[in-house]
């Protein structure tokens, strides 16, 4: 692996610009004089930047107006990794530092730089015109060469459809050559990153252990220009003449065919041979450039799955490690550095903290992150079912154990054998419910409810609650000896209000996530709307963050989420915060006259006053139901 840090754009009118990190540090944005300029109205001026200490990345946003994303998560900083997907308002790049491995994987192949395309006898034509030219008879009868072509093609054709790596296929495809073309060396090479060539197949038919040595003029002019070489008296060449090791191989003919598929040129099949009886002609060149239509294909279709298969393993690797959890605040690093010590474990977790501060997201890391990730997590909520209800989702039941008992069932503790149950509200659990979970925390068995069989079982405890625990036991509702079994760790959920600096990246989340759920494009959220989502403490948490973003996106009618789209809770609240005093009073009295004014001038016609105030008429209708106006525009 070789340095070469980049960023690549993947989407938008700007895909397939790259850009090379060679700056201690890069600025991204909408300004001509950034480094990475990408001139689109979802990019803030100044926009994010990327710093580099040594081999190390990192990404900032500086206050963009939308955001910056790594993998799909807001961040403020992070540390890149080559792979990345970065998202810069609605464009996407990829973050690359290393070139593609040399995957060579058949006998060594060496680049040189002499030209053997000879002006005596040589034949450079287009891939597309050949196939349409007619071949003249050779020493076969031209209906059965003709039709031995074809059968090789369909031989190819059916052979390579079956692999899907391209390592398989690069040596496939040259040994089908070979059973067809006289030739003594052959070398599949391929494109990285569509420029840099690498040397990925060759193959010597005497001598396994020799390498291939190929031309590089050949191969760039035919990468340049598109074209198929045949060339022969190389021999005779004056050019080559001194060349030493090219007169030792005897080299008589040669041939390089580029591998063409959408236009786009993936490498080249270079193929010669030193007996001058076995002189390569046109009918061979046809029959290599017909199999170099088939090959591209397949191969672009192998490297693109590798690809995919790349991504994926990244992609599950990096969510494992995000735990699935959005923030970068203290607050909540201290927790992703909780779940990444007792995930391993296999003691009971006690989770603690107000409703929606994400309790069951974390549980969900826990397990995800433990030896147990492969086997079920089962969450069972105890506040929403009656005792015996409970009852029976959690040990089961046999037969006729109650009415209405039908048949067995197992309960959920038997499902998360091997796994986790997680146990939300465990504070509402009745004191009966509670014993008998005790006795299952001290001996891992259960009985179903009707029946007398005990089941061992192999399962860890998660649970969690907003209840005071310690408050409970001192009025007798909840047992002190089962608190100690479940309080073996025990971690509290910080409250938003606790980690206000993750709140634009979490607001910037959910207004991604709801705008693709409704298919309207929403950019990102103004700065006086982030200003007063971080000045309201949110009594419900994420949550509650979650539900208010959501709606501006679905009332919404701009572009940008405004304040004017947030609930009057956080309005209200944030202007007590800024200034001091209820100014928002005042605001709203001169929104209503303003709107007033311009319906009475367009005599009540919505669009007309909505075009006066450069608005859109549903904008202007959602501000009329929100103040209250619809009275006193009739009269």
């Amino acid at each position: 692996m070789t340095s070469n840090p980049r960023l690549v754009v993947i989407s938008g009118s700007k895909k397939g610009l790259i850009f090379p990190l060679t700056t201690n540090e890069t600025a991204i944005g909408r300004e001509s004089g950034s480094a990475v300029a990408l001139n689109h109205v979802s990019v803030s001026r100044r926009h994010c930047l990327i710093q580099r200490e040594g081999n190390e990345f990192k990404i900032l946003d500086v206050g963009s107006v939308n955001g910056t994303f790594v993998n799909g998560i807001p961040i403020n900083e992070q540390m890149l990794s080559h792979g990345d997907q970065l998202r810069v308002g609605s464009l996407t790049l990829l973050f690359l530092t290393a070139d593609t491995e040399d995957t060579t994987s058949g006998h060594l192949v060496l680049l040189n730089d002499t030209d053997l395309i000879t002006q005596s006898s040589s034949k450079e034509i287009k891939p597309e015109t050949l196939l349409k030219t007619r071949p003249e008879p050779t020493e076969f009868p031209q209906h059965e060469r003709l039709a031995r072509d074809l059968a090789v093609l369909l031989k190819i054709a059916t052979r390579i459809n079956r692999l899907r790596h391209t390592q398989d296929l690069v040596r496939e495809i040259l040994d089908s050559i070979f059973e067809v073309v006289p030739v003594d060396r052959g070398a599949i090479l391929l494109t990285q990153d569509d420029k840099d060539l690498s040397p990925f197949y060759g193959k010597h038919r005497r001598d396994e252990n020799k390498p291939v040595n190929v031309s590089r003029t050949v191969i760039q002019r035919v990468l340049r220009e598109g074209l198929a070489i045949l060339t022969n008296d190389i021999k005779t060449s004056d050019s080559l003449s001194t060349a030493a090791s090219l007169v030792a191989a005897q080299i008589s003919s040669l041939m390089c065919v580029p591998l063409i598929v959408f236009e786009k040129t993936l490498g080249v099949i270079y193929l010669d041979t030193s007996d001058p009886i076995a002189r390569f002609d046109e009918d061979h060149l046809q029959l290599v450039v017909g199999i170099a239509g088939i090959a591209a294909v397949s191969l672009e279709n192998a490297r693109q799955m590798e690809w995919l298969e790349r991504e994926n393993s990244r992609l599950r690797s990096s969510l494992a490690i995000e735990h699935n959890m959005i923030g970068e605040s203290q607050a909540i690093q201290d927790v992703y550095s909780f779940i990444q010590r007792v995930a391993p474990a296999r003691s009971a977790v006690l989770i603690c903290g107000e409703s929606g501060t994400g309790k069951e997201l974390a549980a969900r890391a826990i397990h995800d992150n433990s030896p147990r990730a492969s086997q079920p997590f089962v969450p069972i909520n105890c506040a929403a079912l009656t005792e015996t209800l409970l009852e029976s989702e959690l040990f089961g039941h046999e037969k006729g154990a109650f009415t209405g008992a039908i048949g067995k069932k197992q309960g959920k503790l038997e499902v998360a054998d091997g796994g986790t149950v997680f146990l939300d509200e465990i504070g509402e659990m009745t004191l009966p419910m509670q014993s008998r979970l005790l006795r299952f925390l001290q001996d891992h068995k259960i009985e179903h409810l009707g029946g007398t069989r005990s089941i061992d079982l192999d399962v860890r405890v998660l649970a969690a609650t907003n209840r005071n625990l310690e408050e409970a036991i001192k009025n007798g509702s909840f047992r002190a000896d089962l608190y100690h079994r479940l309080n073996v760790v025990k971690v509290t959920m910080p409250p938003l209000r606790e980690r206000r600096d993750d709140i634009p990246l979490l607001a910037s989340y959910f207004a991604a996530k709801y705008a693709t759920e409704c298919k309207r494009p929403v950019n990102g959220i103004s700065p006086e709307a982030r200003t007063l989502l971080q000045a309201y403490d949110w009594p419900g948490n994420v949550r509650e963050l979650q539900n208010a973003i959501e709606r501006a996106v679905v009332l919404g009618s701009a572009d940008t989420i405004g304040v004017d789209d947030l609930p009057r809770r956080v309005m209200e609240a944030g202007d007590n915060a800024m200034t001091g005093v209820k100014y928002y009073d005042a605001i709203k009295d001169a929104k209503r006259q303003i709107i007033k004014n311009a319906l009475e001038l367009a005599k009540g016609n919505y669009t007309e006053a909505a075009k006066a105030l450069g608005i859109h008429p549903n904008n202007l209708h959602r501000i009329v139901r929100t103040l209250d106006l619809k009275a006193a525009v009739k009269k």
